[in-house]
């Protein structure tokens, strides 16, 4: 399905990014929990309310 070249590009490519985002979050650490204090209790609200509606969804079609 996939030639070897596809699957070498695939990994390393996968790889290197991988290991990118986690110099670049590393690097701005410091700043990112200086900036965006609140940001957790935000992803987690978004959380729960999705929660809700799927709720919400299967309650009114049963």
């Amino acid at each position: 399905m996939f030639s070897t070249g596809q699957v070498v590009f695939t990994v390393f490519f996968i790889l290197l990014f991988t290991i990118s985002l986690i110099y670049s979050y590393r690097k701005d650490k410091k700043l990112h929990t200086k900036n965006y204090k609140g940001v957790k209790w935000v992803g987690i609200v978004f959380i729960i309310f999705v929660i809700f509606l799927f709720a919400i969804k299967y309650i009114l079609k049963n």
